[in-house]
């Protein structure tokens, strides 16, 4: 289903869409934006890993006698 989704022609008609619906000015700014997400998506998850000790959202916490 996937195969051919990241050829080069797929990307590039993409980043070419993208120009056209964005505009030059705004491009880099969404570019900025969404890498600023990311890193701080993967600094939360580094985070987590980290601290095994804290409490899962959703899991039943453990009662400490």
């Amino acid at each position: 289903m996937f195969e051919g989704l990241f050829q080069p022609t797929h990307l590039i008609m993409v980043l070419v869409v993208a120009l056209l619906i964005f505009g030059p000015k705004k491009l880099p700014e969404l570019g900025q934006g969404l890498g600023k997400g990311i890193r701080g998506f993967k600094d939360a998850l580094k985070g987590v890993r980290e601290d095994p000790e804290s409490p899962v959202p959703g899991e039943p916490s453990k009662a400490v006698k």
